[in-house]
């Protein structure tokens, strides 16, 4: 499903973001006289006669009716907002979840012999993607490192063509340089994609950096709620055709019922995140402080690597970080389960907090993540999404789970 527009206002009359995200994707006609647009399920759509029927054929249009896959206003509706979020943006497709998305552009850019480059930092899923089914198509992935720019440029080939970016890293948050990677690409007609699930178009502008193709494991903020299953891929024009031939030649389809949950999500967004980035940096910042951490991993934070690209890039950030404990595995466990706000589970961006422990020397190639107890580094990683509970509460719970640490 997607909905094909020419791109944000440029005029000093255009709406703020939060502007957009509140009144994305209501079209009269598909809200007729209520403010959402009401759940249209259907696999199949009627034509009055076989005339309108040979017409629907020929239009080949993601906003009109013509069979379920090519989805619903309800679908559209989201299409629509999430295009409309980012300037440049020519449309947006929706799948399953944040996997799908990023399967489905992979496939669609790259063919046997071409070479993949990937951030060391990336998601652990498209990490397995890459060694997994495009290894077995005969296509080649690099990884590089996240926090050198000149690494990346120097990897560059005449076989390479598609750039996979994660900033910051969902583990160990390092910032990339994404307007001079995509820059570098472009020069070299390289797609550049980016996984921006983490800040989301709110907080960085994916396609007015330089990407190509931002990619949302909406799942996480813009659904909101820990319950819905979903991914975003939104494009300039010049790959669009192949991303969208490609969604549909897997038959690709997001549920109606999920679009709408999401357009509920997304329209608190920009209040959630605002209050995400709040409660996050209050409690990095407290984390800082405490005798048993020995790194918080938090890039509005100065102390955290690619802090300044940060300072430079983003308008905000989220409230998903980690921090260096000082303690061995048993120790680590048993602080996490020692919170009681702070549920264990791998998702994020939901209202709820999570701590997480994680290990991501287990998930690296070009770069080298100590493991816990080497000389670089004598603790565990905890993984905290913060959630949208109490602030002086959640950082109870965490002094709590210090005190009763072994």
């Amino acid at each position: 499903m997607a909905h094909e527009v020419d791109g944000k206002k440029t005029d000093q009359n255009a709406p703020n973001m939060a502007t957009k995200i509140t009144h994305g994707g209501r079209r009269p006609e598909w809200t007729g006289a209520v403010v959402n647009p009401p759940v249209w399920r259907a696999s199949t759509h009627l034509y009055e006669n076989v005339a309108a029927q040979k017409s629907g054929v020929k239009s080949d249009s993601d906003t009109k009716f013509f069979y379920g896959r090519r989805g619903s206003p309800t679908q559209w509706a989201l299409s629509d907002a999430l295009t409309d979020m980012e300037a440049g943006a020519h449309g947006t497709l929706l799948f399953p979840s944040g996997v799908a998305a990023i399967s489905c552009a992979l496939m669609a850019l790259l063919n046997p012999g071409d070479v993949l480059m990937m951030s060391d930092n990336a998601y652990d899923p498209s990490r397995a993607f890459a060694n997994g089914t495009l290894k077995r198509m005969g296509i080649e992935t690099r990884f590089y490192k996240p926090m050198d720019t000149q690494d990346v440029i120097a990897q560059m080939c005449g076989k390479t063509r598609v750039i996979l970016l994660e900033s910051p890293g969902s583990l160990t948050f390092e910032v990339q340089d994404v307007p001079a990677i995509c820059a570098a690409a472009k020069e070299r007609g390289i797609a550049t994609i980016l996984d921006n699930s983490w800040a989301t178009s709110y907080f960085f502008p994916a396609i007015e950096k330089g990407v190509d193709i931002s990619m949302l494991a909406g799942t996480k903020y813009i659904v909101g709620h820990s319950d819905v299953m979903m991914g975003s891929l939104t494009s300039t024009e010049k790959y669009w055709k192949k991303l969208r031939q490609t969604a549909r030649e897997f038959g690709q389809i997001f549920s109606p019922d999920d679009a709408y949950l999401a357009l509920r999500g997304l329209r608190t967004m920009a209040v959630r995140l605002d209050q995400h980035e709040k409660s996050a940096l209050k409690i990095a910042t407290w984390l800082e402080q405490q005798s048993r951490v020995i790194k918080v991993l938090h890039p509005a934070l100065a102390s955290c690597p690619g802090h300044e690209i940060w300072q430079r890039d983003f308008k905000g950030s989220s409230g998903l970080f980690s921090f260096i404990l000082d303690g061995n595995e048993e120790q680590a466990e048993a602080f996490v389960d020692a919170l009681s706000l702070f549920g264990i589970g791998y998702s994020w961006g939901g209202f709820e907090s999570l701590a997480l422990l994680t290990h991501p020397e287990k998930h690296r190639s070009a770069t080298h993540w100590p493991k816990n107890g080497e000389a670089e580094q004598s603790g565990a990683v905890i993984r905290l999404h913060i959630g949208l509970e109490d602030i002086d509460d959640l950082i109870a719970d965490l002094a709590n789970a210090f005190k009763n640490m072994p």
